[in-house]
């Protein structure tokens, strides 16, 4: 039977972060993918930006590997050639929700995160002419990344250095023996790992409840609606964030093809689809409006929708990511990866880090 030294599930911007990263020190390392090619869902359905820290909890894994992130990213882009753009965001506050924009100003300067700073009406529009001009936060060290790229190439590293990806392979059977772990996949084929690392996306707690190790995760499903004719934006444009901890609220996001969308919203769901409700137009409009109020709603159209793992139930406050090696639970050398929702992909590279810290 084939052996493994570590055996990492999920092949989305997460698990080939952590599996290049372990390439770079160890070897035998196979990566098991249940799609037929990388980053097929949480990866490919999101907004594409990279985050510079400014909503977390202090001391929490969100906050620390946000910013760690953020600067292993941009060097990560630079260095490989891989396309971002540092564009900057502006989160923009209503006049009733000044004070609420203050309170999230000192919580990101609190952070650490020392490079954003008040605009006012008059710095709004002189940036953004199209933009709502209320009072404002701007990020200036907020980008947008080519995550496809930035996944092949981590990809590519990775087997460069001797290691193994096994697409349209879904783990259907983990049984841990003599501090060994036997690993069955759908198609029959079995093997033993020493280390497995869960960080399956939307399929996480059901390899995590393989072990019985049961921690449940909520889905949330946002949708994107793209505005075409493309209006003249530079910036990303942000409203305050929800106060029901589903999502960052609806923000114009540009991308590096020159298009403009809007999004996502948040709702909580039951189950996997990726079909978009054409009527939630008029929605997106009403939200759309609160950051460019020339918007029209013959110029918003259906794009793309995704889906966030979040380890809280509508309402309930904001969980950290749980990034955990089990041994407490019985299982050494099992590290469980669950939630890892936004800032997941501007933090993959520190939480690859992370968890070989943990090894």
């Amino acid at each position: 039977m084939d052996k493994f030294n570590f055996t990492i599930i999920g092949a989305g911007v997460i698990g080939l972060s952590i599996a290049f990263d372990l390439s770079k020190t160890f070897n035998h390392i196979v990566l098991v993918e249940k799609n037929e090619s990388f980053g097929q869902e949480i990866s490919s359905r999101n907004s594409e930006v990279i985050h510079a820290g400014l909503y977390y909890q202090k001391n929490s894994l969100k906050s620390r590997l946000c910013q760690e992130g953020k600067v292993f990213l941009y060097e990560y882009c630079e260095k490989n050639k891989i396309p971002f753009r540092k564009c900057g965001k502006i989160l923009v506050a209503k006049h009733e929700q000044e004070n609420e924009l203050m309170n999230l100003f000192m919580k990101a300067i609190d952070n650490g995160v020392s490079d954003c700073y008040l605009l006012n009406k008059e710095n709004i529009t002189n940036l953004e002419p199209l933009a709502f001009p209320g009072k404002a936060i701007f990020s200036p060290s907020t980008g947008i990344i080519d995550t496809h790229a930035f996944m092949k190439s981590l990809k590519q590293k990775f087997e460069d250095n001797n290691g193994i990806i096994s697409f349209a392979s879904k783990v259907v059977g983990i049984q841990y023996i003599n501090r060994m772990y036997k690993i069955r996949l759908s198609n029959n084929f079995e093997f033993i790992s020493e280390v497995v690392i869960n960080c399956a996306g939307l399929g996480s707690t059901e390899i995590s409840n393989l072990l019985d190790i049961r921690k449940e995760v909520f889905l949330c499903k946002g949708d994107y609606f793209r505005i075409s004719p493309v209006p003249k934006i530079n910036h990303l444009l942000y409203p305050l964030p929800l106060k029901e901890n589903t999502g960052l609220g609806v923000h114009v996001t540009i991308d590096l093809g020159g298009g403009v969308k809007l999004g996502p919203d948040a709702s909580y769901v039951n189950q996997i689809d990726y079909k978009i409700n054409e009527r939630k137009a008029s929605d997106f409009l009403m939200e759309g409006r609160k950051l460019i109020p020339s918007l029209t709603i013959d110029c918003i159209y259906p794009d793309m929708s995704g889906i966030r793992p979040k380890l809280q139930k509508y309402g309930e406050t904001e969980q950290d990511f749980y990034i955990t090696e089990e041994t407490a639970n019985g299982y050494k050398g099992f590290i469980n990866l669950l939630g890892i929702e936004s800032p997941g992909l501007t933090a993959s590279l520190a939480i690859a880090k992370y968890v070989t810290n943990l090894l």
